[in-house]
């Protein structure tokens, strides 16, 4: 069931074949927002690449150049300025069909965890420190098996 509350553009700028619909991807940004007890109103825009677009962005904005799965853009508003867009996030969609085939994983079974994984990055969940890393990573395996998806972290 979809919450009339959360707003998710996505846009495709790379071929649609292996990509999930943009309702799937509504219904996994819910998942994270819900696992993260996010209860405000929320709009998200995904935007799907392909791999050279995702390494232009990841060079200009991370200085690492090559195609990652995603990267995640926190929305930073003036202070005063509180509006419902948490950020956007870019996937790319090769490194993701790529990684899935390397990990023995189904497609769309990533492609949840790297929604998952950016939504929260959004929300101000970071992995740079062990603590915070083990506390993301544990909240996106209990975000992924409510989506009936394995632990994406074991081997």
């Amino acid at each position: 069931m979809s919450d009339s509350r959360t707003k998710v553009a996505v846009g495709y700028a790379t071929s649609r074949k292996g990509v999930p619909a943009s309702a799937t991807f509504h219904r996994w940004v819910e998942a994270a927002l819900k696992g993260a007890r996010r209860r405000k109103a929320t709009e998200v825009a995904i935007r799907i690449v392909d791999a050279d677009e995702g390494q232009a962005l990841n060079r200009q904005y991370r200085g690492r150049d090559y195609a990652t799965n995603v990267l995640s853009f926190p929305a930073d508003f003036p202070p005063g300025v509180e509006l419902p867009l948490i950020g956007d996030l870019v996937i790319c969609a090769p490194v993701v069909a790529r990684e899935a085939a390397e990990q023995g994983k189904k497609p769309a079974d990533h492609w949840a965890h790297m929604t998952v994984h950016g939504t929260l990055h959004l929300l101000g969940y970071d992995h740079v420190e062990d603590g915070e890393a083990e506390a993301m990573e544990a909240l996106e395996t209990r975000i992924l098996a409510g989506l009936g998806i394995a632990d994406p972290y074991l081997a």
